[in-house]
């Protein structure tokens, strides 16, 4: 069984991983060095992976279940793989920091993404880790932090002037708000593999903090939200066909840079389900 090559790419987050095919079946050596390189450096990037929807379904499975977007298009045959298609969708959602799904109660463990059609130029994202941020907060703050929740609410990233323009989309939009009401996560919340505290609060889907008056909570969160994606806590990936990333969803944001109109641009996600999230 050959080993992985695991290149770090900066000391925030981020590593390149050759020496596996994900078009093929996992081992369950490489599955297992695979899962403790996400704890390590929280997003994964793998060059060269020309995958199908079912193959790259499979590899996220690994992980854990799959969840099935309530707004995105997906693949017809493989409805656990998303179509992020500017043809198609709108998607400038996506150029915004955002962790991915925290509208739901367990949000998601992971993602996989994968670059199908990519511009000329522009396209890149950036990840930034809610590890690292926290850990650069002063003792006051996170004294301060410590046991606050903010609430997440579906509506801030697919609002209904956007979603609900069609008579299928409007109640598409309407049976997706039903589903998914706004609800509260903590503000720092506990890795439950690693046991490390990382930020949990985001511009794409975070309103509000509960315990604190309106303007407190927006002059805090305003705060959060610069301070998580400081330079130093991110990393950019620059995509070529058939690169795939992977990301540890609990503890990272990402944001896609819409810097490319009006070429096209066409990715493929497959998102693991994770757990209630917790502080402790």
């Amino acid at each position: 069984m050959s080993t992985l090559d695991i290149t770090p790419l900066s000391s925030a987050l981020g590593a390149q991983i050759s020496g596996v095919d994900i078009s093929q079946p996992l081992s369950l050596e490489h599955r297992d060095a695979i899962e403790q390189a996400l704890l390590k450096y929280q997003v994964l990037f793998f060059r060269n992976q020309p995958i199908e929807p079912a193959q790259q379904a499979r590899f996220a499975h690994y992980f854990g279940d799959l969840h099935i977007h309530p707004i995105y298009p997906n693949v017809p045959e493989q409805p656990e793989v998303l179509i992020l298609d500017t043809a198609v969708t709108d998607v400038r959602d996506n150029a915004i920091w955002h962790t991915d799904v925290t509208f739901l109660p367990t949000p998601a463990m992971g993602a996989v993404l994968s670059a199908k059609l990519l511009p000329e130029f522009g396209g890149d994202t950036l990840w930034a880790s809610g590890i690292a941020a926290y850990e650069a907060l002063s003792a006051p703050i996170k004294t301060l932090l410590e046991g606050l929740t903010a609430t997440h609410d579906f509506t801030r990233s697919f609002p209904l002037e956007r979603y609900g323009n069609t008579p299928e989309a409007l109640a598409q939009w309407e049976e997706a708000r039903r589903k998914n009401p706004p609800l509260s996560h903590p503000v720092i919340r506990t890795h439950p593999v690693s046991g490390r505290r990382s930020l949990f609060v985001n511009e794409g889907f975070t309103s509000k903090i509960n315990e604190l008056t309106e303007t407190e909570s927006e002059a805090i969160l305003k705060f959060l939200f610069a301070h998580a994606t400081r330079p130093e806590f991110t990393i950019r990936w620059r995509w070529q066909k058939d690169d795939i990333a992977f990301w540890d969803n609990r503890v990272t944001q990402h944001y896609a840079v819409d810097d490319y109109r009006p070429a096209r641009r066409v990715m493929q996600r497959a998102t693991v389900l994770g757990d209630v999230p917790f502080f402790r």
